[in-house]
């Protein structure tokens, strides 16, 4: 005999959970009110398929994601597919295919579920919604600027007024050891110790380079000073260069968002291995979850692209919380012109199905707010929440 419990069907593989109400509402809500601020700039919506030839997904911007991405035969052409784990190589594909022909610069705007085999850290989840755009066709300033304000404005429209804006350049490092004629060992030790922030690492093993590395590691911040700091420092052509675009988007990010606290962190290089110029994060005040990520790539046709992703889940966590629509519970029988006339009010109508003997008590079971009473919302004293329905998922 089998003593064994049977499973319980609530339980979910680690990193994956259900979305109750009102959290999955709010999180819908949260990307179509992002969804319209990209539209109102012009950047069209895209929708990608969940799954893709793997031939296809990890080619170019796709490589960056590959030991994420699930992967699955399939049956029909017995070809190995991805589960995408990010939208933005889907949205490169596109515009290098279905979109080759259009003209350019391309602004495309996308919004979905992408699944990862492992979460960011223990904890976290492996499905991630994402809404972002890409602006693909434009090498400019103006472009990267572009993207960096429009991402802000979609945060502003969920409520998010004050976020900060960090900017690095991800090819800078590996251009300044390369130029220094380092072999690979030493190389490898001082990106570690980049990346660690391992000031102490890095003059140990920096030889001549070590104080320039230095100066840069300790100008993190403000854009201000670190803009000063670049702009003191010996650096070769194609590190100049790079840093005179990053000072030309701080000067238009600013001139446009005054108030916009922008910092720069100019070594920093960790998750951003398929970017090419300036990168960007996106952080709430006080808190240090990522809201978005983003920069400039080269796409799969080899287009200069940039764009950025917000993470719709960390948004959402950082914003103030969304007020739930107020229901009013209708009795059976009532008049259903009344019941339009509240939601164009803007409430939600719970209508009942049978006639019960208290319908305040009735509303109060199925947790509305109101209920009709002569045609008119009457509140609920004591009605119950919606967050008892909340449960902790696995």
């Amino acid at each position: 005999m089998d003593d064994q419990a049977p499973p319980n069907p609530a339980l979910l593989p680690a990193g994956l959970r259900d979305l109750l109400p009102p959290d999955a509402e709010t999180e819908a809500a949260g990307v179509e009110a992002a969804m319209a601020v990209f539209a109102g700039h012009a950047y069209r919506r895209v929708k990608p398929p969940l799954l893709e030839f793997e031939e296809s997904f990890v080619g170019g911007s796709g490589a960056a994601v590959a030991e994420q991405s699930f992967r699955i035969m399939d049956p029909d052409s017995h070809r190995m597919m991805v589960l995408r784990a990010d939208m933005t190589p889907q949205i490169a594909r596109i515009a290098a295919t279905r979109l080759a022909a259009h003209p350019r610069p391309l602004r495309l705007s996308y919004a979905g579920q992408c699944v990862r085999v492992r979460g960011g850290g223990p904890g976290t989840d492996r499905q991630v919604p994402q809404a972002g755009i890409e602006l693909i066709g434009a090498d400019s300033a103006a472009a990267d600027a572009e993207v960096m304000l429009v991402a802000v404005e979609a945060l502003a429209a969920l409520g998010l007024q004050r976020p900060s804006l960090d900017l690095t350049l991800p090819t800078l490092v590996p251009a300044l050891l390369e130029n220094a004629g380092m072999d690979a060992a030493t190389q490898r030790i001082l990106s570690r110790a980049l990346d660690r922030k391992d000031a102490a690492e890095v003059a140990r093993h920096g030889a001549a380079m070590a104080p320039l590395l230095t100066d840069l590691l300790l100008a993190a911040g403000p854009a201000a000073p670190a803009l000063e700091a670049l702009r003191r420092a010996n650096l070769p052509a194609t590190c100049r260069d790079l840093a005179g675009r990053l000072a030309d988007v701080v000067g238009l990010v600013q001139r446009a968002a005054p108030r916009l606290r922008v910092t720069i962190d100019p070594l920093e290089f960790r998750g951003f291995r398929y970017h090419t110029g300036i990168a960007l994060t996106l952080f709430a005040p006080g808190r240090h979850e990522e809201l978005g990520r983003g920069g400039r790539y080269f796409s799969t046709d080899g287009e200069p692209a940039t764009g950025i992703t917000l993470y719709a889940d960390a948004v959402l966590r950082a914003a103030i919380p969304r007020t739930e629509r107020p229901t009013v519970f209708v009795p059976a029988g009532s008049d259903l012109a009344v019941a339009q006339t509240l939601r164009a009010a803007g409430f939600a109508t719970l209508g009942g199905l049978d006639a019960v003997t208290d319908n305040t008590e009735e509303a109060r079971r199925l947790r509305c707010s109101h209920v009709l009473v002569a045609g008119e919302p009457v509140p609920v004293v004591n009605h119950p929440s919606s967050a008892a329905d909340t449960e902790t998922d696995n």
